[in-house]
């Protein structure tokens, strides 16, 4: 399916958004992670046999991919923008560019996490992205996923699109992922956050 070049203007813009600041960002995040991000981490990890990977979608700064490898995880670090790859290249942690609408995810993985990304993906892009998600799954494999709850998008530096909560839930299973679980919290600038935990089926 060809993508709109809106879309990809959209999507350009936004990384080079991130680019553009991901030292900025990487200090207003540095060490501190929601308590709710922390237990859906370790809620999606308890689904992760031993010796498998995840692929993080989006890694930022690397603090949840330190946070899952502190567990015993094996991660894929991976995100669109070369300035935090380069970022957590300096503290020795390798990662791979990789843009989620674009590029093929490779796998199977026993566990995906794309926390505070795809809303940045156009609403039109979301479903073929959740199906590439169930692609490169595992039977019994799972995905954890962070969303900003709320109506409509907006298009400044940075595309993002807002979800209601149930209207992504729907998404999620209209892509063959079952959810198994799901969380809300208020984040910085009082934005509403849901997080999703679904799973590719064993049959």
């Amino acid at each position: 399916m060809e993508i709109p070049a809106s879309v990809l203007k959209n999507m350009d813009r936004t990384i080079q958004s991130y680019e553009d600041s991901a030292r900025e960002y990487n200090a207003i995040v540095a060490g501190h992670r929601p308590p709710e991000i922390v237990d859906a981490l370790r809620r999606m990890m308890q689904s992760v046999p031993a010796g498998g990977t995840v692929l993080e979608i989006g890694s930022g700064s690397g603090q949840d991919a330190d946070f899952i490898e502190s567990l015993g995880g094996i991660v894929r670090r991976t995100d669109a923008a070369q300035a935090f790859l380069d970022l957590q290249a300096e503290r020795g942690k390798k990662g791979e560019l990789l843009n989620v609408v674009t590029d093929a995810l490779g796998g199977p993985y026993s566990a995906i996490l794309a926390m505070a990304v795809l809303i940045h993906v156009d609403r039109a892009q979301v479903a073929p992205v959740l199906c590439k998600v169930f692609d490169a799954l595992e039977p019994g494999g799972v995905f954890l996923v962070g969303m900003r709850i709320g109506e409509g998008e907006t298009n400044g530096d940075y595309q993002t699109v807002y979800w209601a909560k149930d209207r992504f839930a729907e998404a999620l299973e209209a892509a063959g992922l079952r959810l198994q679980w799901d969380t809300q919290w208020i984040g910085r600038k009082d934005v509403t956050w849901a997080g999703f935990l679904a799973c590719r089926p064993r049959a």
